[in-house]
């Protein structure tokens, strides 16, 4: 049986694998922030000497993009600093790695999907910290691990635009959003499944990095208008430019990333964002989600 750790545990993507882990034959450890912190070497250390692990995935992560404008240590304290530490773990003790990134490593200013092997070029706090996390992580090169880049996150647990949209349309009749920064809506719960799926084939050496997203593109705009349209919502959605809702943070203009890779690497099939959507909110109807992240 395999020891999975999952760091980061009551973020959206811990909690989906949480949801599912059961129905797996491995042995899994989850550790929120407050029961494991990554950014503390002790800690690290007392639980890999107690516990045996043999798969690490990093889940932890700072994630308030805006927020990191004014608390950019606190963002690489532990986007970069708390990742170069696992991975030293890792390399230390041969414990495989999976460590989760962001389609936010690119600025934008590409008008086709990016792949793994093109630049990134980040032009925000959270964006530079995650870069650096992937860069600890290429330096160290501990051996059978990965990193994944993702986007556009939403899940059943903590706060996420679907559900942000959905308690919008329901106050209002008419919310703005933007049209022209475009991504890759992505169900977590599916992200969840793929990493659990490709742990048997982490067999080659050193890291590797792959792109994973549902399949399609949208804009934020684009995907409120489904996001009201598929939950029957009586609210009009009208797209407004990036310089009509200003942030602190500065986000990338066209960020869909190119899952060729991961799909033909571990023989995936990914499903369409707007049909991930519907499940998601097929499951949405039937259960009862209320966790926050902490």
């Amino acid at each position: 049986m395999t020891n999975i750790l999952v760091t980061g545990a009551n973020g959206q993507l811990g909690q989906e694998i949480k949801a599912i882990a059961h129905h797996y034959d491995h042995q899994f450890i989850f550790k929120n922030k407050t029961a494991l912190d990554i950014t503390n070497n002790t800690d690290i250390d007392t639980l890999i000497t107690s516990t045996p692990i043999d798969i690490i995935i990093n889940c932890a992560a700072y994630t308030a993009v805006d927020k990191a404008e004014s608390e950019s240590k606190n963002a690489h304290r532990i986007n970069a600093i708390g990742t170069e530490n696992l991975a030293k773990i890792c390399k230390k003790h041969a414990i495989k790695l999976i460590h989760i990134s962001t389609d936010y490593v690119f600025d934008g200013t590409q008008t086709t999907p990016y792949l793994e092997t093109d630049r990134p070029c980040p032009n925000s706090v959270y964006g530079h910290s995650k870069h650096a996390g992937e860069s600890k992580i290429l330096t160290l090169n501990p051996d059978h691990s990965i990193i994944i880049r993702t986007a556009w996150l939403y899940s059943h647990y903590g706060k996420n635009f679907v559900k942000t949209i959905q308690k919008i349309a329901t106050q209002q009749n008419n919310i703005n959003v933007v049209s022209d920064q475009m991504g890759c809506p992505t169900y977590a719960a599916d992200l969840a499944k793929v990493i659990i799926k490709i742990i048997p084939q982490l067999t080659h050496s050193g890291t590797k990095i792959y792109h994973y997203a549902n399949e399609g593109q949208a804009s934020w705009y684009e995907f409120a208008e489904e996001i009201i349209t598929q939950s029957q919502l009586n609210c009009t959605v009208t797209p407004i430019p990036t310089s009509d809702y200003p942030t602190a943070a500065t986000r990338p203009a066209y960020s869909v990333l190119d899952t060729t890779k991961i799909k033909t690497t571990f023989q995936l099939t990914i499903p369409h964002w707007g049909d991930s959507l519907k499940c998601y909110l097929h499951q949405s109807t039937k259960t009862k989600y209320n966790t926050p992240i902490r």
